[in-house]
């Protein structure tokens, strides 16, 4: 199993979080990593009608799993109107539901870009005070702002922010170690 494993809290085809998982990965060097496309990973709806009747599905039970078996998790975290993502707060229900310490042990570098100045600040926050709660260390940090503006080529554009972001991922992978 990869000792990293990295995703975007985004079901979305078009993804800039996904976009900013991918080209921090491609940063990695001497890495075992795992890269997976939420959009293949279709969740219903959080309810606990469904979690009786039906229980866990399989590509549930294998998502924690994978997060289980690495040592590290890169998690980028859109936004919608200030908050996670419905689809990304569904995870984080469905898994918490299978084991509420699903994290345990995990170093997580979380990001989270948008196209607007904040840089999806507030699902940042809210997702960077949970993860916690289910075991995860979160040990470093970075929000890209003016996703279209900062990002081209697929890297970051701007110099100031690249070396942020550069610093971050050296200060999750120095954990890993």
């Amino acid at each position: 199993m990869a000792a990293i494993l990295a995703f975007a809290g985004s079901n979305s085809s078009t993804s800039i979080n996904y976009r900013l998982v991918q080209y921090t990965t491609s940063l990695l060097e001497n890495q075992e990593f795992r890269q997976l496309n939420m959009t293949r990973y279709p969740f219903p709806m959080f309810s606990e009608d469904d979690e009786k009747q039906k229980g866990y599905s399989n590509s549930l039970v294998e998502l924690k799993e994978d997060i289980q078996n690495a040592k590290g998790l890169i998690l980028s975290v859109n936004e919608h109107n200030g908050n996670p993502s419905a689809y990304f707060k569904n995870v984080l229900d469905w898994l918490s539901r299978l084991d509420r310490n699903f994290l345990e042990g995990t170093k997580v570098f979380l990001m989270s870009t948008s196209g607007g100045k904040r840089g999806g600040k507030g699902a940042f926050e809210v997702i960077k005070s949970l993860l916690p709660r289910f075991g995860g260390e979160v040990v470093a940090t970075f929000s890209l702002p003016l996703f279209y503006e900062n990002f081209e080529n697929e890297s970051i554009s701007n110099e100031e922010l690249k070396k942020e972001h550069a610093v971050a991922l050296a200060a999750f992978l120095e954990t890993l170690k």
